[in-house]
């Protein structure tokens, strides 16, 4: 049947613009369609408040770049299309309420260092920890750019998996298969306090360990973010890397779309998608809020499993048991953000004089572990936690793009928060705002009468800004029951759905959430691989 379209991609945040890109590069005629007026999906960079502030931009959602496969990079050339990203390092820094800040170095002498300042006692410990996890975490590096194990393959296909499989863990020794296994369910509570001595060493790790994850620290599964962090990025494929995107993090999503441009792919913006058209049982394109059909031989959506499969497509067209494992997906995002424009730098309490405009551009402000876990139980009461969580990036100390001379932008990260929040959010959004201004200026007791202009988002303005169900950033937990070949269903985590030609592309499929390109660059495989 002659189609407009090879293939209709529905969402332009950065998994959408990959697949696009890669499935473009193969010969596909390929439009893109995004709902808002600018690219990127949470991965954009925009002004804070053009009245207030003109000229004054900061990464509105996600913020730092850590997993960013360096293939994708190569593969679309996005340094030629302007991308740059500085390593941050420290690439994880703690700010105590006894003044002092400790920051998590990339090379072992100034860890080393570091440690001998705050945990002279655990030295050993965490340098053997740190070995060991960044070899489990080598293990798992693969599987970012592949699809998950097929648990339902037959015949070949199946001893071709079991053979993937060997191949992937054939060296792992028993003890390391008993440490993944450990790490994968196990608590990162109970991992930190069996292993190290000083408080401020667990909480420097655990800031570090459980972004947007639902559970405190002492429930099973949350070891697991111990390894993913450990996964490699940037350019030079390191692991651990964590960088400042030149530009804020829409700078990724403009390099892929000039990348996908010049590859031939269509992107219309302001362009909302209302329905995936359906004929017997298969997708043939998309109606648009404004009442145009789109036809496509394939349509791949961006948006998350929910949304793509309970709003977008018709329930009659689905059984009754997919659209009720669907809606059991677990959501219910549980994070928020906070950005600010400010007339000075934040000047935090104890911020050693030697660290550099670089090294002072980031600080989290974390609870102990049990206030974390009494947070998380807190908001799963519909409640605002007492002490918040607060990881705090000072992007223009990096990037002086980013603001004119004089002003300074500071992007906030607040964990555990409920998405139903008890009374509604509406009348409490801004006390959101004040209670972080007033956390932070325990820390640097300047930034209150600095702040020139503020922008909240609770979990449902996540929602409603970016189209994410329930404001899951990851579009759906990231926990061992919706991981790998569970995500975001067992039956179907190869990116294909119950409807012939219509496919998943985004963070809801394997390898889960964060700006990493993975879901899309895996999602063009599988499609172009079964020839569809």
């Amino acid at each position: 049947m002659l189609m407009s379209y090879d293939v209709v991609i529905i969402g332009a945040g950065h998994n959408g613009l990959t697949a696009a890109a890669y499935l473009a590069r193969s010969g596909k005629r390929v439009l893109v369609l995004e709902r808002r007026d600018v690219v990127g999906g949470c991965a954009v960079t925009e002004e804070v408040d053009p009245e207030l502030a003109p000229g004054c931009r900061v990464s509105t959602a996600s913020y730092i770049a850590s997993m960013l496969r360096p293939t994708i990079i190569r593969d679309l050339k996005l340094g030629s299309y302007g991308l740059r990203m500085v390593a941050c390092d420290p690439g994880v820094q703690a700010a105590f309420d006894d003044g002092t800040v400790v920051g998590w170095w990339s090379d072992e002498g100034l860890m080393r260092n570091e440690l001998t300042r705050f945990a002279p006692n655990d030295i050993d410990a965490f340098f053997e920890t740190e070995s060991e996890l960044l070899r489990l975490a080598a293990y798992l590096q693969p599987f970012f750019l592949e699809a998950p194990p097929d648990l339902h393959a037959r015949g070949i296909a199946r001893l071709a998996e079991g053979w993937r499989l060997l191949r992937r863990f054939g060296g792992i020794s028993g003890d390391e298969i008993a440490a993944m296994t450990r790490f994968l369910t196990g608590s990162l509570g109970d991992f930190l306090d069996q292993r190290f001595e000083s408080d401020k060493l667990r909480r420097l790790v655990l800031s570090n360990s459980l972004y947007g994850k639902h559970g405190g620290p002492y429930q099973p599964g949350t070891a697991m973010g111990l390894l993913f962090h450990l996964l490699s990025g940037g350019d030079a494929d390191q692991q651990a890397w964590q960088g400042h995107v030149i530009g804020g993090m829409g700078a990724i999503s403009d390099a892929l779309r000039a990348a996908c441009e010049d590859l031939g792919v269509e992107i219309r913006t302001g362009a909302p998608v209302r329905q995936i058209n359906v004929v017997n049982g298969r997708a043939t394109g998309v109606t648009l809020e404004s009442g145009e059909d789109i036809e496509a031989r394939l349509v791949v959506s961006n948006a998350d499993p929910k949304r793509t499969f309970l709003s977008l497509v018709d329930a009659t067209e689905l059984a009754d048991d997919f659209v009720r494992d669907v809606a059991a997906i677990h959501m219910d995002g549980p994070s928020g953000k906070v950005n600010f424009v400010l007339a000075e730098e934040p000047r935090v309490n104890g911020m050693p004089a030697e660290r550099t405009k670089s090294q002072r551009s980031l600080f989290t402000l974390v609870p102990t572990l049990q206030e974390a876990e009494d947070n998380y139980n807190t908001s799963r009461r519909g409640e605002l936690p007492e002490r918040l969580w607060v990881d705090c990036v000072l992007a223009s100390n990096v990037d002086d793009s980013l603001a004119p001379a004089g002003r300074h932008m500071l992007t906030c990260f607040v964990q555990y928060l409920p998405y139903a929040l008890n009374g509604g959010w509406d009348e409490r959004r801004e006390e959101l705002g004040d209670r972080v201004t007033e956390l932070i200026a325990q820390f640097a007791p300047n930034v209150p009468g600095a702040v020139v202009a503020r922008q909240v988002f609770s979990p449902p303005d996540l929602e409603a800004r970016f189209g994410i169900t329930e404001g899951n950033i990851f579009h759906g937990d990231i926990s061992l029951p919706q991981m790998f070949f569970m995500r975001p269903l067992p039956r179907w985590a190869q990116y294909a759905s119950p409807i012939e030609g219509l496919y998943l592309c985004g963070a809801g499929t394997h390898p889960g959430g964060g700006v990493t390109g993975a879901p899309g660059y895996n999602a063009a495989h599988a499609i172009l691989e079964s020839g569809a």
